[in-house]
């Protein structure tokens, strides 16, 4: 793997003796350590970290369990001496991620980190309490029942609050992808009474080597708007008039900088484990969705043939790329009265993600708002390069349109 390839990679990022932390994030991370020294023998304590995709929650979260650790297993005049800590991440390709960067670690071990599901039915059979559990990701937690998952009780958090002394979550509102885990900032807050809390904000991005004219696209674009593109020298943003050339872009920058993938939005066919591949699809472009690999030791975009697939937001959530190619699928529109997406759930063919929106105030709304959190997630995983290309005509010409446009400041 070339040089610059191997440090975007995901376990680069997280193996914590090659990975550099910024005095933003030092200081962060000695502040959640002084909070668990301060608060280990408290009934209970939260530290909340929220930030948008990109501004480095995970690399904290991992350096943070590193220490925390290091001070429990090897450090007998800590007050975290002997303490028994977890690390929960719901997202199975980030599991595996953290778990092989155990390999050369003397302190982090495989058991060390395990899903949500998994810790709060071991705990609640062996009646135990762990002492620091960290939640990557908090904001995939469930917030209602899940029996197919086997998940029984009523809200992940509430569970996992009760099973240890001092709770550490990574939370982004924006990245809420299914209406079993719909999660607002205010219903957060509710959840987080029980004992002293702390707040920290990620602001800095990391992930998107360019400055905030092209993010700014992407949050108008989650709330609907539509801006002419900006034009920045050093990071390549494009409309694609044809998805197949996009997606010939993708295999050159692949072939010269590495980690460059395809996505699309959830409005093509998919069956998981049918044992059939599905297809996106548009008139000029077919390629595979990704292969479902729950054994593959490699993550989706750091193996080779994921070149010819196309990663879905449950693939791809969590993770970088240096160059991103995304395709908005049919459930993503254009209103030209008002110059605004429009949004169609009954084009999602994740309709799952919408089980039990019946029984929220505003139905329709929490759909649009999932779908709207997929987009962003898509978008936000680049770091030198976003291609785009939308299958609605109107949307397509709007933004072609678009990137033509003057924009403002330039």
């Amino acid at each position: 793997m070339p040089n610059a390839q191997r440090q975007n990679s995901a376990l680069y990022k997280l193996n914590l003796t090659t990975y550099q932390l910024t005095n933003e994030q030092s200081q962060l991370k000695t502040q959640i350590r002084q909070f668990c020294e301060a608060h280990i023998t408290d009934q209970h304590a939260t530290f909340l970290i929220q930030g948008a995709a990109g501004t480095g929650k995970s690399v904290i979260l991992s350096s943070v369990f590193a220490e925390l650790q290091t001070l429990a297993r090897q450090t007998p005049d800590s007050p975290l001496f002997h303490t028994d800590n977890r690390l929960l991440v719901n997202h199975p390709e980030m599991l595996k991620l953290y778990q092989q960067g155990t390999a050369d670690s003397a302190v982090l071990f495989k058991k060390d980190f395990q899903r949500p599901t998994t810790f709060i039915n071991q705990a609640l059979k062996t009646e135990t309490v762990a002492d620091i559990v960290l939640v990557d990701e908090a904001h995939l937690l469930l917030t209602r029942s899940d029996p197919y998952n086997h998940f029984n009780q009523t809200n992940q958090l509430d569970e996992i609050i009760n099973h240890s002394r001092i709770t550490i979550l990574i939370f982004d509102e924006q990245q809420v992808l299914k209406v079993k885990s719909f999660w607002s900032d205010q219903q957060l807050q509710q959840h987080l009474l029980a004992g002293p809390t702390q707040t920290a904000q990620l602001t800095h991005q990391f992930r998107m080597q360019t400055d905030l004219a092209v993010t700014d696209w992407i949050s108008a674009l989650h709330n609907r708007h539509l801006q002419p593109l900006p034009n920045p020298t050093d990071f390549d943003f494009r409309i694609f008039a044809d998805a197949n050339e996009l997606y010939h872009q993708i295999r050159f920058r692949n072939q010269t900088s590495g980690l460059a993938r395809m996505l699309a939005t959830y409005d093509f066919p998919a069956t998981l484990n049918d044992g059939h591949d599905h297809f996106v699809s548009t008139p000029t472009f077919k390629l595979r969705w990704d292969r479902y690999q729950p054994t593959a030791k490699t993550y989706w975009a750091e193996r080779e043939d994921s070149l010819d697939e196309v990663g879905s937001v449950y693939t791809i959530q969590g993770f970088d790329l240096n160059y991103a190619g995304v395709i908005l699928g049919p459930s993503v529109g254009y209103d030209a009265q008002t110059d605004r997406l429009i949004i169609r759930p009954e084009y999602y063919e994740d309709q799952a993600a919408f089980a039990g929106a019946t029984k929220l105030p505003h139905p329709n709304q929490a759909k649009c708002q999932i779908i709207l959190n997929s987009i962003y997630v898509l978008l936000s995983r680049a770091r030198n390069g976003l291609y785009l290309y939308a299958v609605d005509p109107a949307l397509q010409n709007r933004l072609l349109t678009l990137q033509s446009s003057e924009f403002p400041g330039k």
